[in-house]
């Protein structure tokens, strides 16, 4: 098991591919050991740094009716053996102080929800664990805003942070990812990475659900790691159109394999290249 020193060096290692993958929530402990089994083999053949990532509790959907998740105790519970099964760093989603306080000691890394990245009190809770904390850009903020996030973070006393693009609202039930936000980003002095999943989400579209294109998050997570991100964040399941969140931007589990072989080519070439002045 890595310790926590460890896996934020990791995590800061520019030459080599992070990835935070995993089912977008909790729906049994069968699919997170299924996910976290599969995802561990490839990323320890690929030479890629493994974060593996679900929710106990998916506070924000778009209905009252949708599954959210096992609870944090059960969550909480789940995730610490997939950590102690499979020795992966893990990630989960907090909403509240308590939440923060209580997850720093089953995970390693606290994340931040984009529609919670302006709370204060939360960021202040999260980055108070001495955990390091991956801060979601909001989809109403630009990557210049998301500094002030930063700031306030670090105000409190974060020095391991991560910063996560995920899309900006364009419009109605549409998101739109903007390349330059990957070099604006990653002048706050801290690892950045690109939710190539949530980032072809269609929030609302389905009505009472969110709909989404994942096809086409591949295209994205490409045309990140083009423009420098350090790491990607997918959201995959064996059966997305099943899934109890989020399947319509998941990547199925069976094409991870070949597309993350195509990905490491890519983010090794990106950084042989000669720095940009």
């Amino acid at each position: 098991m890595l310790s926590d020193t460890a896996i934020w060096n990791s995590l800061r290692r520019s030459k080599q591919l992070t990835l935070i993958a995993g089912p977008c929530v909790i729906e049994s402990e069968a699919l997170c050991r299924k996910v976290a089994e599969s995802l561990r083999k490839t990323c320890d053949k690929l030479g890629v740094n493994y974060v593996f990532k679900a929710s106990f509790d998916k506070a924000n959907r778009s209905s009252g009716l949708s599954f959210r998740g096992p609870g944090m105790a059960e969550g909480l519970a789940v995730l610490a053996r997939i950590r102690a099964r499979f020795g992966v760093p893990l990630l989960t989603d907090v909403h509240t102080e308590d939440q923060a306080r209580a997850a720093a000691g089953a995970v390693d890394i606290l994340q931040i929800p984009a529609f919670l990245c302006r709370q204060t009190d939360l960021i202040a809770a999260a980055v108070g664990t001495g955990k390091i904390v991956n801060l979601k850009k909001g989809q109403f903020l630009s990557p210049q805003e998301m500094g002030q996030v930063v700031k306030k973070a670090a105000g409190a006393g974060g020095h391991k942070l991560l910063v996560t693009e995920r899309g900006t609202t364009f419009g109605y039930n549409n998101l739109v990812a903007d390349m330059r936000s990957i070099p604006i980003l990653r002048q706050f002095g801290f690892p950045v990475i690109f939710d190539a999943t949530h980032s072809v989400q269609l929030p609302g579209a389905g009505g009472d659900r969110s709909g989404g294109q994942r096809e086409m998050a591949p295209v994205l997570a490409r045309c990140a790691l083009a423009a420098g991100a350090d790491g990607l964040f997918i959201e995959t399941h064996p059966d997305p159109d099943h899934a109890l969140s989020d399947g319509p931007n998941m990547i199925p589990l069976g094409q991870m394999a070949r597309l993350l072989a195509g990905l490491v080519r890519l983010h090794a070439v990106v950084r042989a290249l000669p720095a940009s002045k």
